[in-house]
């Protein structure tokens, strides 16, 4: 049987462990016929390690989105695996321990808000501009998100800066949709990785979310959020783009 990625090439960011929802996203495609490359930040080894996990090994390419000298080869050495991408996968947000939780949002400084917003939000820009060059007409970006149209309990600058994210992406939509392109965000409910890890009383969402979302939530399950990373990724919704998909539960739907 034939899977809805089949052909399909697809650059994925953002894997750290086998947690990570861009691990899952990247096994989901591979099971649906795509050829991934991957990007690891850091640790490339331990990237390299766990890319080993997947049904089939892909090649592993190092790229911190705040390198400039990186960005800009990037093509090229995609380009040493796959001959264009159909698809990319951004999942990519840090925050310093100074821009979460307690105080953070009233006392963060401007330089670790800086770098929450320029690695969270003005990467998928970044990583957009260093793809073009490789992008097919009828590729599709998509990005991680987090529903930020209201405040939430400790994501302080982290929310802000995903709520920049979703401007980005509407600007991106705008100015790829000529080129083919299209760009979307998948809005996540609250799973355990290690980015939620990072998240000072993340345990406050884990408790509201599968009690509120109609068709409940577990926190453990990364596999239907990266179904809905797919979809997105694949034909099946050709005039979609500058949109925020949910992949909650419904829980955004339901009031208190």
């Amino acid at each position: 049987m034939s899977g809805i990625l089949d052909g399909k090439r697809i650059l994925i960011t953002g894997v750290i462990t086998d947690a990570s929802l861009a691990f899952h996203v990247a096994k989901v495609a591979q099971e649906q016929g795509a050829t991934v490359v991957l990007t690891g930040f850091g640790r490339l080894r331990l990237v390299e390690r766990i890319a080993q996990r997947l049904p089939q090994t892909p090649p592993v390419i190092e790229l911190d989105v705040a390198n400039q000298e990186q960005l800009d080869s990037l093509a090229e050495r995609v380009r040493e695996h796959v001959d264009g991408l159909d698809g990319v996968l951004h999942s990519i947000g840090f925050a310093p321990a100074s821009c979460l939780g307690d105080g953070a949002f009233m006392n963060a400084p401007w330089e670790d808000v800086a770098t929450t917003i320029q690695v969270s939000a003005y990467s998928f820009k970044s990583l957009a501009v260093a793809c073009r060059p490789l992008l097919s007409a009828g590729a599709s970006m998509v990005g991680m998100d987090f529903d930020n149209r209201q405040a939430w309990p400790a994501y302080d600058w982290m929310g802000v800066a995903k709520s920049t994210l979703e401007s980005v992406c509407r600007y991106l939509a705008r100015d790829l949709g000529p080129d083919g392109v299209r760009v979307n965000l998948v809005a996540a409910g609250p799973v355990r990785t290690m980015a939620a890890k990072s998240i000072p009383s993340f345990a406050a969402f884990e408790q509201v979310w599968d009690a509120r979302a109609p068709l409940g939530w577990d926190v453990t399950a990364a596999e239907p959020v990266a179904k809905t990373c797919c979809a997105l990724l694949s034909d099946w919704l050709p005039v979609t783009t500058g949109s925020m998909v949910w992949a909650d539960g419904g829980f955004h739907a339901i009031g208190v």
